[in-house]
């Protein structure tokens, strides 16, 4: 703490106050996130129809970015998205990533097709606007990993791997692209040793923190509502990870945070 009344200043990178866990509550939420130091949060829409919706959150919210696109598990059921819808909705001014996208066959194999074609149109998107890409990968390392190279190949771009929690693989071929792992409350759990093993051998400049909320709540509130303060908790634990102090873990993950989300930095810069 840098005293205690301000808490280090970190970003919950990933959330979704949009959803209905957080109707009505969602001034309250804002504030114990800033109360807990949660100077940010990017708040993810995962089908584009619910953009508006989304947007208006971060209009009302000073604290609030967003980011937009089709999750892998609508893909089969939602319009394909297009490059030029995603340009058009990044014009705005807090919007601040593409996505997220990516693959999940641990429900959803069937649509892997169709879901790796709405990832490579999301992937050409964040080339063509220079915002970075966000990537829910599940049960899908061996091609995630491959896609993502290959159109590294074709043009490159910058990434972010949320609620990173997939194999070590998988993580050693997105930080050789240059790409960042994002620290969920998934790596908090007793279970997980393996998990912080990956992060613990990830380099620190690569490192960002989120909630995923409302879901994987870190202790002490699992198998409750998460919500954005509780990021806190996760960065916690990612300083032990680390083996750093907690001042240091948060300074060092806002500067990743700033260096891939350029559009939310510079308006932080400009507010």
């Amino acid at each position: 703490m840098t005293s205690d009344q301000t808490p280090p200043a970190i970003t919950d990178s990933h959330c979704h106050l949009d959803f209905p866990d957080f109707e009505g509550d969602l001034d309250a939420v804002i504030a114990r996130a800033r109360a807990a130091g949660v100077t940010r949060m990017v708040t993810i829409c995962t089908r584009l129809r619910h953009e508006p919706r989304v947007r208006a959150i971060a209009e009302a919210h000073a604290p609030v970015f967003y980011a937009a696109g089709t999750h892998p598990m609508s893909a089969a059921e939602e319009p394909m998205a297009t490059v030029d819808q995603l340009v058009k909705l990044a014009a705005h001014p807090k919007f601040v990533g593409i996505g997220e996208t990516g693959l999940d066959y641990h429900y959803t194999a069937d649509s892997a097709e169709v879901q790796q074609q709405s990832l490579r149109i999301h992937i050409a998107a964040a080339r063509e606007t220079g915002l970075p890409l966000i990537i829910h990968a599940r049960a899908a390392d061996e091609d995630m990993a491959r896609i993502l190279a290959e159109e590294y190949r074709n043009g490159a771009y910058s990434c972010v791997m949320h609620c990173f929690s997939s194999g070590a693989g998988l993580a050693r071929a997105a930080l050789d692209l240059g790409f960042y792992l994002s620290m969920s409350g998934i790596a908090t759990f007793p279970r997980s040793q393996e998990l912080r093993d990956i992060f613990a051998a990830a380099p620190l400049d690569r490192i960002l923190v989120e909630t995923d909320a409302p879901y994987l709540a870190p202790p002490p509130h699992r198998g409750k509502r998460n919500e954005p303060a509780f990021s806190a908790l996760t960065a916690r634990v990612g300083a032990e990870i680390f083996g750093v102090d907690y001042a240091t873990f948060a300074a060092r993950t806002q500067a990743n945070f700033d260096r891939l989300f350029v559009k939310a930095a510079s308006w932080k810069a400009a507010a």
